[in-house]
């Protein structure tokens, strides 16, 4: 996956935001997996991955419909956000 920004934090905290609290945690692996897949595909081809992007997490994210928050400190949003940095961490620690 390529290296990850703000914006990719963001985008996808909203597509597990739009997502019931029991389907975060299988809809993020699949988002990272496709971010890596993507990538895999671009070094390989120097082409984006037709389905899913060019291996940001943002390119996965915007394949997938997100939730806005509720407004400044929306509890669940931030949740989602610190899933999706927890997730980031752990995979980085491997």
């Amino acid at each position: 996956m390529r290296p990850v920004t703000l914006t990719d934090l963001s985008a996808a905290a909203r597509v597990l935001l739009a997502l019931p609290e029991d389907r975060r945690a299988a809809a993020l692996g699949a988002l990272l997996a496709r971010a890596e897949c993507a990538d895999r595909h671009r070094h390989a081809t120097g082409q984006a991955h037709p389905a899913y992007g060019n291996g940001t997490l943002l390119a996965a994210a915007l394949a997938h419909p997100g939730a806005d928050p509720a407004g400044p400190g929306d509890r669940a949003y931030l949740s989602c956000l610190a899933q999706v940095l927890e997730a980031l961490l752990h995979a980085n620690s491997v």
